[in-house]
């Protein structure tokens, strides 16, 4: 048993302490191209969560990991043809993290870390929804923005979904239910209007129209090595956060 892993843990064990950080990893059911798992996004922040609070967990600091949310807000997947994308709306989103920032704070713990795997979850708005309506700290880690200045340093052409970096990961840590030989060149089409090509203005993506097979990225060049070497700056960078963040104190200028 992992005394960082709530999941795996008795009562009798987790009553004996006092918890200073709760990380609650959020991930998504979806289609990526045609190689990688539907859970992908789970595994791969799930991982990054364990180790981040191992690591913690092993410099003093009183961090638990919350069981994985497994859905996420996948409104813009339905028209994939054959699809099956598991999606809830960011108001069920919202109703789910309302509840166990509830349940936490009854129970005694007022930091929280929400370990975002999947990105249609957009919770910096949920974050500021809750802010004064809780006690507790809330603060959000997209793990794709945690390690984005190092994807240049490591792949060759990183992408955005089931890509370079997506792909390395899964050769790295499930390489068991990948398929590499399926995979397209995970070409995008572009928008007719520039400013959206541009990043000018901002839409949801219908992804049957961005996506032959809802790859965004290359993953040719995918390695088991590269996805150990960015998993390695997530759970160094996660996990040095954690220890800061369990031992600051919780005073009026906090988190300042």
């Amino acid at each position: 048993m992992r005394p960082w892993i709530l999941a795996e843990q008795t009562h009798e064990f987790i009553r004996q302490h006092q918890w200073q950080v709760a990380v609650l990893p959020f991930g998504a059911t979806e289609p990526h191209n045609l190689h990688m798992p539907y859970a992908t996004d789970n595994y791969q922040v799930e991982l990054m969560g364990q180790r981040a609070c191992e690591k913690a967990y092993a410099a003093g600091a009183k961090v638990l990991l919350l069981p994985t949310i497994p859905f996420g807000v996948n409104t813009n997947h339905f028209k994939v043809p054959g699809g099956l994308a598991c999606s809830l709306t960011p108001t069920t989103l919202l109703a789910m993290l309302t509840d166990l920032v509830d349940s936490m704070e009854r129970q005694g713990v007022h930091k929280m870390v929400l370990l975002n795997g999947h990105g249609g979850n957009e919770l910096k708005p949920l974050t500021r929804q809750l802010h004064h309506r809780t006690k507790v700290f809330l603060c959000v880690c997209d793990w794709f923005r945690m390690a984005a200045d190092q994807f240049p340093k490591i792949f060759k052409q990183p992408g955005e979904h089931a890509d370079e970096v997506e792909s390395s990961l899964g050769l790295a840590y499930f390489r068991d239910l990948m398929r590499p030989e399926l995979a397209d060149d995970g070409a995008a089409k572009p928008s007719r209007f520039e400013a959206i090509n541009k990043g000018w203005v901002s839409i949801t993506r219908p992804w049957h129209l961005v996506s032959k097979n809802t790859g965004i990225g290359d993953p040719s060049a995918a390695t088991p090595e590269k996805g150990q070497k960015i998993m390695e700056v997530v759970v160094d960078r996660l996990a040095g956060f954690l220890k800061e963040l369990a031992d600051a104190k919780m005073d009026d200028a906090f988190p300042y």
